[in-house]
C-alpha cells in the first residue's frame, strides 16, 4: 500500500500512489473508486512529488466529490443476502464442505473452503452462472450477430464491448443488477456486430433487438451502475 494518504474531510484516509512517466508534459489526476479506492497521479519526470501533491490539493473539491458519490465497498459476509441475476440468495460458508452448492430450494448458497477463499469463490460462482445467462440472452438474437467469443471482464468505465474480430466483452458486475438491465447490455453489443457506431440506425436495431424498454433499462444503468461495484 502507497505511504501517501490523502483525507478526507470526513476522515477517509485514501491511498496516493504517484509514478513519474517520461514524456508526460503536466501532472494528471485519477482517482479511483473501484475495484480499490485510491488516488493515481502521473507527473512529468522532472516535476517533484510535492508538485504534485499540491496539485492534488487544490483539487480537494473534486475529488472529494467523486468519493462521497461512489459506493464504499461492502464486505460479503456469512449469512448475507445477495441479489444477483434476478433472485435473493442467502450465502452461507462451510468449511467443512470442498465444493460449493446451492440448497434444495435454490434460496441459499453454500460455500466451501477456508475463510479466506470464501469472496472469491462466491465470486467465481457468480461469474460462471452470469455467464450462463448471457449465453442463453445471446441464443434468443439471430444467429447472425452470435459473437465468435464472449469475455468476461471486471471494467470500472464500459459495461460491454464488441471487437472487430467477433470478441464480446462483458462486465461480470452486470449480475447484480436487474436482467432487463443485463439483456439491454447484451442486445447493445449484438447491435455492434452489425452497426459498429453508435447511429440512428445502431439504435433503431438496438430497439428491435430488445423490445419495449430499452431507454428504461438506459436510465437505471446510468443511475445506479455504480452500485454494481460495491460488492466482491
Amino acid at each position: 500500500m502507497s505511504d501517501l494518504v490523502f483525507e478526507t474531510s470526513s476522515g477517509e484516509r485514501i491511498p496516493v500512489v504517484v509514478t513519474t512517466r517520461r514524456g508526460l508534459r503536466n501532472i494528471t489526476l485519477r482517482p479511483r473508486t473501484v475495484p480499490r479506492r485510491e488516488i493515481c497521479i502521473s507527473k512529468p519526470w522532472l516535476t517533484p512529488q510535492s508538485a504534485a501533491l499540491r496539485f492534488l490539493e487544490r483539487k480537494r473539491a473534486w475529488v472529494e466529490r467523486i468519493f462521497v458519490r461512489a459506493p464504499q465497498k461492502v464486505r460479503v459476509y456469512d449469512g448475507m443476502v445477495l441479489n444477483y441475476l434476478g433472485r435473493s440468495v442467502v450465502v452461507r460458508h462451510d468449511p467443512t464442505r470442498r465444493g460449493n452448492c446451492y440448497s434444495a430450494d435454490g434460496m441459499t448458497l453454500y460455500i466451501g473452503g477456508g475463510a479466506d477463499m470464501f469472496e472469491r469463490r462466491l465470486r467465481d460462482v457468480i461469474k460462471q452462472e452470469f455467464m450462463t445467462a448471457v449465453r442463453d440472452m445471446v441464443r434468443g438474437a439471430p444467429r447472425e450477430l452470435w459473437p465468435r467469443r464472449i469475455a468476461l471482464r471486471d471494467t470500472t468505465s464500459r459495461w460491454g464491448s464488441c471487437s472487430s474480430t467477433g470478441t464480446i466483452s462483458f462486465s461480470w458486475r452486470l449480475a447484480f443488477a436487474p436482467t432487463d438491465v443485463m439483456r439491454y447490455v447484451v442486445m447493445h453489443e449484438l447491435a455492434h456486430r452489425r452497426h459498429m457506431d453508435h447511429s440512428p440506425e445502431f439504435w433503431a436495431f438496438v430497439r428491435e433487438l430488445y423490445g419495449f424498454g430499452v431507454e428504461r433499462a438506459k436510465r437505471w444503468l446510468a443511475t445506479n451502475g455504480a452500485q454494481l461495484h460495491q460488492y466482491l
